[in-house]
């Protein structure tokens, strides 16, 4: 059962959507409309909207786009019914019951006292008896009790259940001990045991402190040498890092993303304390657009093998892409931050960070690793690979700056390098051009709505249907102007949903509005928002009725079934454009 939707008409209306975009959005006045940064990607002409008028956010960049629930799920990261009860705290609502909603979170809730339960049983065992060896290899890595107290470090006994027993203990089911990814099961005789055993533990926790899952870590050369919590109701590891949530409330004023948990301790404890590591998993577009929420800037520390090389490549254009500013430190003399810490100190590690490469210098350097330039074959390989690259760059100064340097490494002119440039960079405005271009030539591949889940199979249908569905937003006199269209008119599915969605909450004695709107992805909201945004209106009630007018046509068309009906109908089509037949 989903929530009423007067509830969220309600709910709306108290949570106005630019107090809401505006604790994370600087948003300036411009006409009707609110503008800023779009906070979902990267940009420096600001392309984010806010409608407070219809209730809606859209950027017209990257097509986010829904009403005030819709901006908290993406901004926050979660789920539509966790947004709307962070909404109702916020102003002080009740959530009305809803049966569906108030067992899964009640599931949620149960699962992260469990997992919370389970740290405290972790960091008891370190310090008991059983975790003598865990301890011992915590302080042989150079983990201070303070450090350890600060990220929650644990120890799984070398033993089959002692979690389970001890969670057992405490009211926790079998069931409850599987969904929070603690325990294994036996394929054998199906019983369960515990996931974690004889491994330092270190507790995921998310940006809101629950903990969400684990890692543990082996203290000798067995493999894995990291075993994480399997993907939970609670734990994504593509969408959480690990220690930002220490990390978030730095003042340095920029991330550190290395690749390891025991990286970001040791920089955490020798003074960084802005570092995160990713969850056994390669970076993620979901985790850059997290960085982003806290920081504009981004040190990417990888390892210097080729594994970490080509994920510093490939980290580049999603963190770029998220809006950050990045920046790429090499180690030297130590395969990694916490052997270097060990061996050099803080100090030195600081100016190891002012002296780390923007991206651009890091790539070009990568670029000459690939090239014997004392061949003449491999520069000319070398200036025109690097000659793509600086041609990428929008800035003048940029390309001419980067241009020189590759002309110094090529050893050929200043002058020869800015010809290459400039004919790499009217290759790529060209290639651009032309893609827009053929963008333009196809108006229905234009109509098309942005996201690739949703298609028009009846454009000129679903064009009226967007002028309908509009009016009836922004208009709720509108409504009445609709009186015998239905739902199942609409060449649109989507859009048909929308409509009958509206004609409820008319007549509830309600105002049709984008919030009592439920059950629509976060991606067919961004839809809807759009569709307000390219129909602002208002139109008059004769191109009201025309629009109505084709939707009826064009549905009467497709549910024709012989060919004297299709022939009648297109004589009426004719008759209503004032052609003779």
């Amino acid at each position: 059962m989903p929530f009423p939707p007067a509830f969220l008409d309600e709910l709306a209306a108290r949570n106005p959507i630019e107090e809401v975009v505006g604790q994370y959005v600087n948003l300036k006045r411009s006409g009707s409309n609110l503008f800023g940064l779009c906070p979902f990607h990267g940009e420096k002409t600001p392309s984010f909207s806010v409608a407070p008028d219809k209730g809606i956010y859209y950027c017209f960049g990257c097509h986010k786009g829904g009403g005030v629930i819709n901006f908290e799920m993406e901004i926050e990261g979660l789920s539509y019914p966790d947004a709307v009860r962070a909404l109702a705290q916020r102003v002080g609502m009740e959530v009305p019951d809803d049966e569906e909603y108030q067992s899964r979170y009640r599931k949620q809730e149960r699962l992260w006292a469990l997992a919370k339960e389970a740290a405290r049983f972790f960091v008891t065992q370190l310090y008991a008896p059983t975790g003598a060896e865990g301890l011992r290899y915590a302080q042989s890595r150079g983990m201070s009790k303070g450090t350890l107290t600060r990220f929650g470090i644990g120890f799984a006994p070398d033993s089959w259940d002692s979690l389970c027993k001890a969670m057992r203990a405490k009211g926790y089911t079998d069931e409850e001990l599987k969904d929070a990814g603690l325990v294994s099961v036996s394929q054998k005789n199906g019983n369960i045991f515990d996931r974690f055993r004889n491994r330092l533990m270190f507790p995921i926790i998310d940006v809101r402190g629950n903990v969400i899952g684990f890692g543990g870590r082996v203290m000798d050369n067995s493999t894995p040498k990291y075993l994480n919590s399997p993907e939970t109701e609670i734990f994504n590891k593509r969408k959480n890092l690990f220690a930002l949530n220490v990390a978030k409330k730095t003042k340095l004023g920029y991330l550190i993303l290395v690749e390891g948990y025991m990286d970001a301790i040791a920089l955490h404890q020798y003074g960084f304390d802005c570092a995160v590591a990713s969850l056994g998993t390669s970076l993620t577009e979901e985790h850059a657009v997290l960085l982003s929420r806290y920081t504009e800037q981004v040190v990417l520390i990888y390892d210097g093998d080729e594994a970490g090389q080509n994920a510093t490549r490939r980290a580049i254009p999603m963190l770029e892409r998220a809006g950050l500013q990045v920046k790429v430190l090499q180690m030297r003399d130590a395969k990694d931050p916490d052997e270097f810490l060990k061996k050099f100190g803080a100090d030195r590690f600081k100016l190891l960070l002012e002296e780390s490469s923007n991206r651009v210098e890091y790539q070009l350097r990568a670029i000459q690793k690939k090239y014997d330039l004392n061949v003449d074959e491999d520069r000319v390989k070398f200036i025109s690979e690097a000659a793509e690259l600086v041609s990428s760059l929008g800035n003048a100064v940029q390309r001419e700056i980067y241009g020189n340097r590759v002309a110094e490494a090529g050893k050929i002119s200043s002058d020869a390098m800015k010809i290459v440039v400039n004919k790499a960079f009217k290759r790529r405005q060209y290639r651009e051009k032309r893609k827009q271009e053929r963008i333009d030539l196809a108006p229905a591949v234009a109509a098309q709505p942005k996201s690739r889940t949703i298609r028009y199979d009846n454009v000129r249908s679903a064009m009226a249907e967007e002028i309908v569905l509009a009016q009836c937003l922004s208009d709720a006199a509108m409504i009445a102007e609709t009186e015998g269209l239905k739902p199942e008119d609409f060449s649109s599915p989507l859009l048909g949903r929308v409509f009958e969605q509206l004609q409820q909450q008319s007549r509830q004695g309600m105002v049709p509005s984008v919030a009592g709107l439920t059950d629509f992805t976060g991606e067919e909201m961004a839809h809807i928002a759009g569709i307000l945004q390219r129909n602002p209106g208002p139109v008059s009630e004769q191109a009201m009725r025309d629009s109505i007018q084709v939707i009826r046509q064009m549905h009467e068309f497709k549910t024709a079934d012989t060919k004297d009906t299709l022939m009648e109908l297109q004589r009426k089509l004719q008759e209503s454009k004032g052609i003779k037949a």
